[in-house]
Formats: C-alpha cells, structure tokens, sequence
C-alpha cells in the first residue's frame, strides 16, 4: 500500500517518529521496518520503502507485511501482503502519528 507525502522530509527522523528501524538503502530506496509479531524470528514485520520523487518532491512509502521469513535461501520471495487490514491500519497509525 502507498503513502504519499506532499513534501519531501527528513526520511530517518519521519520513519523513527513511526517506531521504524534502518535495514538498508537499495538503490534510490530506504528500507525500514517494524516488528509486530512477539516471535523470536522477527516475524511478523511491517516493512516500508520510502523515496523521494524528484519530480513531483513527493516522499512516497511503500509498506507491505512480511507474514514470514522467505524458506528458501538466496531466493528473494517472502510472504507478503500489500493491501489488508493490518496494513491499512498501519497508513492510517502512521499518519496519526505524523499529524496528517
């Protein structure tokens, strides 16, 4: 699911305010994410890439669920969910926590 912000913002300290972690930046994105699950695995996590389109300066945020930790190794497929309720309710804490 995609959140748009109408301007651009310091990235780490946005997605810290909303209890995210840095994991990594990939190419022109930043990954984040934030457990929610209680099992020892990490699992299940919110995960979030957020850019900044130069264009419009818009921050965009993609944010999906990761029920669980990919089975295969060196394959990068995993459980995930990108729409739902978890993940709708999520945009919308997300948003209460930003103000918007």
């Amino acid at each position: 699911m995609k959140l748009v912000l109408e301007s651009q913002v310091n990235i780490y300290n946005l997605m810290r305010r909303a209890g995210y972690h840095f994991e990594k930046k990939d190419k022109e994105e930043l990954a984040f994410s934030r457990i929610i699950g209680v099992s020892k695995s990490g699992y299940p996590k919110l995960h979030a890439y957020v850019k900044i389109d130069k264009v419009s300066h818009q921050t965009i945020i993609n944010l999906h669920l990761d029920q669980k930790k990919p089975i295969y190794k060196g394959v990068p497929a995993h459980s995930a969910e990108y729409k739902g309720e978890v993940v709708e309710k999520e945009v919308e804490r997300i948003r209460q926590v930003l103000g918007l």
